[in-house]
This record gives structure tokens, sequence and C-alpha cells, in this order.
């Protein structure tokens, strides 16, 4: 299965006159996309937001992308299937694309769970891409279950559920990875702002 879809061959790019450096002039910064991956109830999306708040009050042009929240708009179409599944992050990656290419630091929370369509979403951005894997343990994940999913896919309400009756494919090489389990909160954020400065992405 793949998620690049079936197209018109009567469409052609069209070169736009102002290029991602002239956008970069203008912002003064490199665009990035931090994409969060991990099972539902991880801590993908409470690390993401506290990251972009950081990333905000140093005076950083941010969005975050968050996986239910883009399910109620762009992607409401959709369900879980695993064809679903793989549309919804093609979708993500090339809006994700987008953000990159106007220079803004996106960040991007959704459990992504196959491989392949995360390695789509890198090749779409190159080198600008930097995979986060938040590690939690399944058992955390349900002990904390914050909403209340686990419980209904155990008693089988919740069909296709990934970590319970879908797999999540962990990644193989990471170029952050996240305990929440073990690190605190600020202990998190500060393993990206660090990768972030380190490619001199943001400043100090």
């Amino acid at each position: 299965m793949s998620a690049t879809p079936q197209h018109s061959t009567n469409i052609v790019p069209q070169k736009t006159a102002v290029s991602r450096e002239d956008r970069m002039r203008v912002s003064g910064q490199r665009g990035a996309v931090l994409w969060f991956t991990g099972l539902s109830g991880s801590g993908k999306s409470t690390v993401a937001s506290a990251v972009e708040q950081k990333l905000n009050a140093a005076g950083r042009l941010t969005y975050l992308l968050d996986g239910d929240n883009v399910r109620h708009g762009l992607n409401g179409d959709l369900g879980f299937s695993d064809i679903d599944r793989m549309e919804n992050i093609r979708r993500v990656g090339h809006v994700a694309k987008l953000f990159w290419d106007a220079n803004v630091i996106t960040l991007v929370s959704f459990i992504s769970p196959f491989r392949s369509e995360r390695q789509f979403a890198r090749e779409l951005i190159g080198a600008d891409f930097a995979e986060i894997f938040v590690d939690t343990p399944i058992e955390l994940c349900e002990q904390r279950d914050p909403k209340g999913l686990y419980k209904k896919a155990r008693k089988g309400e919740i069909p296709a559920f990934t970590g319970i009756s879908s797999p999540y494919e962990a990644p193989e090489q990471p170029e952050i990875v996240l305990k929440t389990g073990e690190e605190s909160l600020e202990t998190c954020v500060d393993h990206v702002l660090a990768w972030l400065r380190y490619r001199g992405y943001t400043e100090g």
C-alpha cells in the first residue's frame, strides 16, 4: 500500500515567482518540521504544545498541526482503516510541506503508526524534517487514558485502535526520543529546543 494517490496527468506544477529563500529573508528564520509520533496518551500533543509556546515566546513563527484538530476539518471525511490512516498522513505531510516552504517551524502531532507513511513525510521535507518518537509504554498510556479511548478499545467499542487492535511501528532511527514516563515535561521540551539550536533553526 502507498500514500501516493492517482492524479491527473494533465496537471503541471506551477513555478512561483517568490522562492523559499525570498520568504526566508522576510521571515528571518528557516522552516523545519518536527514530527511527533507515538501512541495515544503518550504525551505528543502536550510536549508539542509546550515547545510551540517556548518558540513563540522567543519570537519564532510556528504552527501546530494536531491530529484531533485536523480530523475535525481537512480530514473529517476519513475513518481509521489502514488506507484512511495513510491518506490522513499523506494530506498532513503535504500541509506541513506548505508551512515549511513558508519557513514556519511546524510541529506535527499525529500517532502516524506506519513507518512507510512517516518516511513519505520525511522525503517530502528533506533535511529539515525531524522525527520525534514519544516513547511511552502502552501500560502508562492506558493508565493516563485522558480520553477514555483505551477502555473503549479493550471493550471492542473502537475497532482498529492503535496499540490494541491495530499495529504501531515504532521509529527505528528518530532524530529525537522523548520518554515522558521517565522525564519531566520541561526536560522533554529542552531536548527538542536543543536540537533546534544545534542545527541553527534558533539562537542561544
